[in-house]
């Protein structure tokens, strides 16, 4: 059987980021099973967009594109599975650099025709240096990392982590594309679940999908450092709740906190217990981290209800795009 080719899209809106992008370039490049191609899809930015053709202009498996919906990462992620000629779709996060098998270990997961999604593992980098001691593991999904509780190994999963997955183009194909109205619209809102919804509505619409994590599938992710502090790890958790609202809303609260339920009753009960334990034995941050995870579980609770009152009184929605394959919008243009 022969590899599937893989499209690798990496979607970018700031030129703050310039060094990050071209690191999560490179990593890409670089890897052990070559991508197909690397589409960058740069967010209503046009210098940035100006910048990244000139850069890439000699490199013919690297595409710079304009996101060709509205501002956001949905749209843009879009964009980048619209233009694609590859049989996977592979996402990186444009602040995000990946270990060289990265690739290979998603391919092994589409041996299995059933595989729809694969996502992999992702470890944070903080900026200074070493995790803040009062962050808790259990919580690392705030700055786009995998947290303490996931299974290790190749596991079955509701959904993969958005900043490091793969889908399989015919998922799209039934599915539709990623939601817009949810999800990052740049740095002006934390939120989340779009890759949650997605997978949802992926299952529902093939059954016999199967979604797949494989821990060995690494990526490194920065951590800057705004996000080390408390004032972000609660409007991040609050923001989540907002975003966990409009997936129950869509998909109903069976499947939208069906692996909530398991993490809020089993993996965070189990860490603050830790974070005691460690406290008593005069452990550095061990009191601070059960403090993060109540904490984090009440603005948490808090964004859902809020957001489930606003959903309803609005009758908010989002919009699912039907994705169809273009030859996208090159560099230069808006």
């Amino acid at each position: 059987m022969n590899a599937p080719d893989i499209s690798v899209v990496i979607c970018v809106y700031t030129e703050d980021r310039w060094e990050d992008i071209l690191a999560a370039v490179a990593s890409v490049r670089t890897q052990s099973r070559p991508a197909r191609e690397t589409l960058l899809v740069v967010d209503h930015n046009q210098a940035l967009l100006d910048r990244l053709s000139k850069e890439y202009k000699e490199t013919e498996e690297v595409r710079v594109l304009a996101n060709a919906g509205p501002r956001g990462l949905s749209a843009g992620r879009n964009t980048g599975i619209a233009a694609s000629g590859g049989e996977i779709v592979a996402f990186l996060d444009d602040d995000a650099v990946a270990e060289r098998d990265w690739l290979r270990h998603f391919a092994e997961g589409y041996e299995d025709p059933r595989v729809m999604a694969v996502g992999g593992r992702t470890m944070p980098i903080w900026a200074s240096g070493r995790r803040p001691a009062w962050f808790p593991a259990e919580f690392d999904w705030v700055v786009g990392c995998t947290y303490k509780g996931l299974p290790p190994g190749r596991v079955r999963v509701r959904n993969v982590l958005g900043g490091n997955a793969s889908f399989r183009r015919t998922a799209f194909d039934a599915a539709g594309g990623f939601a817009t109205g949810i999800g990052r619209d740049g740095d002006r809102r934390p939120l989340g679940c779009e890759e949650t919804e997605l997978c949802i509505r992926l299952t529902r619409a093939r059954p016999d999908a199967v979604l797949l994590i494989d821990d060995r599938a690494v990526i490194h992710h920065r951590v800057p450092e705004v996000r080390e502090h408390f004032a972000y790890f609660r409007t991040r958790t609050y923001a989540e709740g907002l975003s966990k609202a409009l997936v129950a809303r869509s998909v109903g609260a069976d499947k939208g906190l069906e692996s909530e339920r398991r993490y809020t009753t089993r993996v965070l009960p189990a860490g603050v217990a830790r974070g005691l334990r460690d406290a008593l034995l005069a452990r550095p941050g061990g009191a601070g981290r059960a403090a993060a995870i109540v904490a984090g579980v009440v603005t948490a609770a808090g964004g859902y209800a809020l957001g489930s009152v606003r959903a309803r009184r609005s009758g908010a929605a989002f919009s699912v795009p039907p994705v169809d394959r273009t030859e996208g919008i090159e560099g230069g243009e808006p």
